[in-house]
C-alpha cells in the first residue's frame, strides 16, 4: 500500500503567501519562498503552489516565485494559476515544478490535459476541482458543480463527471477543493472526497477544511484520498506537519516519518 501523503499548500498573491476562507477575505501571511523550505525541513511530502489570482487576472504565472521555491525544496512541487497552453506547462517545469495543476483553464479548454499528458506524461498533470454543493438537478445529478477563477464562476458542470472525464483525458491525480470547507478548519467534505475517489482510479487530494490532524487522518481512511492537502492549520502554527503525520500513523495511516 502506497503511503499517504501531507501537502502544504501555499496559495500566492502578488508573490506573497495568503490564505482566505471559501475563497474570500485573503489576508497577507508571509513569505511563500521561506515557508516552502521550512515545511520541506518539517517532512513534508510534497508542496502545491497556485497563483490564486493568475487565471482571473488572465496573466502568466510568477515564474521567478516559482524559480525561487524550487531552489529551496527537494521534494515534488505541484504549480498552478494561469496556465492554459503546453508552453505555458513547460515553462513551469523549466523553472523547477514537477507536475502542473490546471483548473479553470482545463474545463474551459479540456483538451489541455490530453496535450499536457502527451507532452510530459500523466503522472505531470494535476486537475485542480473547485466544488460547490447545490441542489440535486438534471445537470448537477451529484449535487456537486464545477465552479472556476477562484470561485468566481459557476460552469453548471456535475463534479462527478468531471472527475471522470479528466482521468479519461489522461490526469494523472486529482485535487478535490470544497469551497464550502474552504479555510472553515471544520475537516474535509467526506462526501464529496469519497464519491470522486471512488469514481476515479487514479490518486484523489482532499483539500478544504483541515483543521486537525485527525481531519486529515479521516480524509485518507474514510475519504478514500492518496494525500491529505492541508494550509491554515501548518500556516498558522497551530499543529506542525510532524505532529500531523504522527497523528496519523497512531491512527493506522501509513504515512513517511522523516524524522
Amino acid at each position: 500500500m502506497l503511503s499517504k501523503r501531507v501537502i502544504p499548500c501555499l496559495d500566492v498573491r502578488a508573490g506573497r503567501l495568503t490564505k482566505g476562507i471559501k475563497f474570500a477575505g485573503n489576508v497577507d501571511i508571509g513569505d511563500p519562498v521561506a515557508t516552502a523550505r521550512r515545511y520541506y525541513e518539517e517532512g513534508a511530502d510534497e508542496i502545491v503552489f497556485y497563483d490564486i489570482t493568475a487565471s482571473a487576472e488572465d496573466r502568466g504565472i510568477f515564474l521567478d516565485v516559482v524559480e525561487r521555491v524550487a531552489a529551496e525544496i527537494f521534494i515534488p512541487f505541484s504549480v498552478g494559476g494561469g496556465i492554459s497552453s503546453v508552453a505555458d506547462m513547460r515553462a513551469v517545469l523549466m523553472a523547477g515544478a514537477e507536475k502542473i495543476s490546471i483548473n479553470s483553464a482545463a474545463v474551459k479548454k479540456p483538451a489541455l490535459i490530453s496535450e499536457g499528458a502527451a507532452a510530459f506524461g500523466s503522472q505531470a498533470i494535476v486537475v485542480g476541482m473547485d466544488v460547490l454543493a447545490v441542489p440535486v438537478s438534471e445537470s448537477i445529478p451529484s449535487g456537486y458543480e464545477i465552479v472556476i477563477h477562484g470561485g468566481r464562476k459557476r460552469m453548471g458542470i456535475d463534479a462527478l463527471w468531471w472527475a471522470q472525464h479528466c482521468q479519461e483525458l489522461g490526469a494523472g491525480e486529482l485535487c478535490v477543493n470544497s469551497i464550502d470547507a474552504d479555510g472553515t478548519k471544520d475537516g474535509y467534505e467526506l462526501t464529496l472526497t469519497s464519491g470522486i475517489a471512488k469514481a476515479v482510479s487514479i490518486p484523489v487530494i482532499a483539500s478544504g477544511g483541515a483543521g486537525t490532524p485527525q481531519h486529515m487522518y479521516e480524509a485518507v481512511s474514510k475519504g478514500g484520498a492518496a494525500a491529505a492537502l492541508i494550509a491554515s492549520i501548518v500556516h498558522y502554527g497551530e499543529y506542525s506537519i510532524a505532529q500531523c503525520k504522527e497523528h496519523m500513523a497512531a491512527q493506522g495511516a501509513k504515512v513517511r516519518l522523516h524524522w
